[in-house]
Parts: C-alpha cells; sequence; structure tokens
C-alpha cells in the first residue's frame, strides 16, 4: 500500500510517516501488522474523546439512519446543526450566541476576517509574529512566519503583525485597525501562554479603538486546558472566537462565533457574504454535538489539569529543559532541533505517537486525548524518557 500511497495521493513532506492504519480505540492506534501504539497526539487535538468513542459512534450512525447533506448551509433547518449553535451559545459568555459553522478551523479564519472588514469597514488586520491560523491565503496572510508564506505571495494585503505578549506593540492597534488576530495560546510557535493579562490588554485597546478582537481557539477549545475555552483562563471575552478540531470528535468541523448583531452583517451587502456547501453538514454536526455534551457534562475538563501535573510529575530527564503550555496542551522542549526530530521518530517506534510543532523545532507536542488515562500517561511518560536516554 505505501508504493500506491507515494503515488497517488498528495503529500505534504518529503518524509511522510508512513504508517498504515488498521483501526483505533480510545488511546491507542493499531497499524496493519498488528501493533498498537500509545497516541499522545490525538490527531493533533482533533479527538478530545479518543477514537471511535461510543456516544459519538451512537450519534453518527444515528443521523446517517436520517439524511446526509441535503442543502446548502443556512437555508433548511437541520436539528442536530441547530443543538450544536444552542449549546455553543449556553457555554459561551454573552454577546457571543450566533455561530457559523464551517468545513474546517482555516474556512472559519476565513470567515471571521472577512467577518470582521464588513462589519467595521476598515481592512487593517493585525496578527502575532509566530502565528498559526492555517494555511488557505487569507488564514496564510495573517501567519507570522515569512519562510512559509514568500512562495505564495502575493497575499492579501493591509495585514501588519505585532510580537505577542509584548504590550508596547498595543500602539499599533487604531482606528484603522479593523481586528487583532491572536491565538489565545500560540500553538506553533510552541505553546506560549498570555502573560501579565496580556489579553484583557488587547482587548481593551480594541474597545478603545473600535477595532475586534478575534481569539483563534482552534488548538486550545473545548476542554483541553482546564476550561471549556482557553480564553476563560485569561479573563479576556473576543469579539468573534474561531473553534475547529477538537469540536468534531474526529469528524471534519470548524466554526466562529460572535453577536448576532455582527453575524448579521454577513446577510446583505452583499447577500451571502459568507457561503458553504457542506458547513453544518448534519453527520458532523451530530459528531460535534455528541462531543461537547461528553466534554461539558463529564469531569474530563476538570481532569485534564490533574492530568497536566501527572505528566510534568513523570517527565522529569536531563534532557527535558522546559515544559510549555497548559493542562492537556503540553510542549517538551529539549536540546535541540536534532534531539527532538530523533525522539518522534524513535519514540514511534517504541510505540508512542508523539509529534512535532511548526516554527519551535525543538519542541515535542503532547496532545493526547482528555480521555488518557493515568496509567497510559505513565507508560508514554517511561517510553519518552526511556527513548531520550538511548538517543542521548
Amino acid at each position: 500500500m505505501i508504493s500506491e500511497f507515494l503515488k497517488y495521493q498528495a503529500q505534504t513532506t518529503t518524509h511522510p510517516l508512513a504508517m498504515e492504519i488498521s483501526h483505533a480505540e480510545g488511546s491507542y492506534i493499531h497499524d496493519t501488522n498488528g501493533k498498537a501504539y500509545l497516541d499522545f497526539v490525538a490527531g493533533v487535538s482533533a479527538c478530545p474523546l479518543g477514537h471511535r468513542h461510543p456516544k459519538v459512534i451512537q450519534a453518527i450512525k444515528d443521523q446517517i439512519d436520517k439524511y446526509l447533506h441535503v442543502m446548502v448551509y443556512g437555508e433548511y433547518i437541520q436539528q442536530p446543526a441547530v443543538e450544536l449553535c444552542k449549546l455553543l451559545a449556553s457555554q459561551l459568555p454573552e454577546p457571543l450566541e450566533s455561530t457559523y459553522l464551517t468545513n474546517s478551523g482555516t474556512e472559519a479564519i476565513e470567515g471571521a476576517l472577512k467577518l470582521a472588514r464588513r462589519y467595521t469597514g476598515r481592512s487593517e488586520i493585525i496578527a502575532a509574529n509566530h502565528a498559526y491560523h492555517g494555511n488557505t491565503m487569507g488564514a496564510l496572510s495573517v501567519m507570522g512566519y515569512e519562510e512559509r508564506k514568500q512562495p505564495f505571495r502575493p497575499l492579501i494585503p493591509n495585514v501588519r503583525f505585532i510580537d505577542f505578549n509584548d504590550e508596547s506593540h498595543l500602539e499599533y492597534i487604531t482606528d484603522k485597525t479593523a481586528a487583532v488576530m491572536l491565538e489565545t495560546i500560540q500553538g506553533g510557535a510552541g505553546f506560549i501562554e498570555p502573560v501579565n493579562g496580556y489579553l484583557q490588554k488587547v482587548q481593551e485597546r480594541c474597545s478603545a479603538v473600535g477595532a475586534l478582537l478575534i481569539l483563534d481557539e482552534i488548538q486550545p477549545g473545548f476542554g483541553r486546558t482546564g476550561k471549556l475555552f482557553g480564553f476563560e483562563n485569561y479573563d479576556c471575552t473576543p469579539d468573534i472566537v474561531v473553534t475547529g478540531k477538537g469540536l468534531g470528535g474526529g469528524m471534519p468541523i470548524g466554526a466562529f462565533t460572535t453577536s448576532k448583531e455582527l453575524m448579521d452583517s454577513l446577510k446583505s451587502n452583499p447577500k451571502l457574504g459568507h457561503i458553504t456547501t457542506f458547513g453544518g453538514h448534519p453527520v458532523i454536526a451530530a459528531s460535534a454535538l455528541a462531543t461537547l455534551k461528553e466534554i461539558i457534562e463529564s469531569d474530563l475538563i476538570q481532569e485534564s489539569l490533574r492530568k497536566e501535573r501527572l505528566f510534568r510529575e513523570h517527565l522529569q530527564h536531563p534532557k527535558i529543559k522546559e515544559i510549555r503550555g497548559k493542562g492537556l496542551m503540553l510542549a517538551v522542549i529539549t536540546d535541540s532541533p536534532d534531539l527532538t526530530n530523533k525522539v518522534i521518530l524513535k519514540c514511534q517506534d517504541e510505540g508512542l505517537i508523539l509529534f512535532w510543532l511548526l516554527f519551535e523545532p525543538r519542541a515535542i507536542r503532547i496532545t493526547p486525548p482528555l480521555t488518557i488515562s493515568d496509567d497510559e500517561i505513565v507508560k508514554g511518560c517511561s517510553i519518552l524518557k526511556d527513548v531520550l536516554s538511548k538517543v542521548i
């Protein structure tokens, strides 16, 4: 199968991991050779309930028996989508009550950018250096990493960059700014948290000049940081919040949520200001609804902080220089990019799935399912430490 994979399916790197998957269950992925791998990545934060959670699978099966796609987004009333949007509104602070469902996080970023320009009548977007918001042209334009953008220029104009956590840069937010787009916790940069009330100060500056604050919750969202939404840790409420990944429970989804007043500006001048065929797909919405209910109704959110402490306790090693992040969104920082690369690859050989971060080459991503057990945490940490010692 590997030759067909390499020949017919486009790859994103010259050296894909190329593990052939047989099945997945809980915290484990199994290859076609019968080997089980403990998953410390959860599809890059996309499977908060692990693989094939029974409540998610049942919701998908129930919906398949009713109907699949029936109409482009926003025309017909489809119960799973309506219930999902209603549940999101009940969990978000006012005035975040109106949700536009999309097919991916990066599509939701596009929608949020368009909404900000449409509502404010301004064009300038401010984003952060080392930010990652996706790879479509608009999302790429607010990526704060020139090496990845340069081959695709020209991108959308009038985007300005500031340094995350640098309060001296807040003066760059002016009455020409439509929106400031930030990750609640910078992901690709190495899981960098806001400090000293930074997000509050950005919000205050935005309010003072009439700009909107957009927070990208695609990675921190849905219980991973000890709160349902990461921004709840930092006493800040955005004007627009963008979600994705973990919301789908293993299915592709994105969403941007704002006030009814803001969202209504996409209805006219022009009509169909943002449109998608498959956004709000009933099967995916059913999966997301079951996922969100389980996260809210269980103790998984609170447990993420206790499990973080367990990770930190069991990841003591001379070659681990720092552990960044919060809850079950952790980045283990080693001595060097070379060591990190070797460790991730060797850990896969030893039955532990880890992954990289985009812009911090020393980082080892640890974003397991929220459902991971204590024994699985201890087991995976033991494998990681053993590999670190062997590689050295």
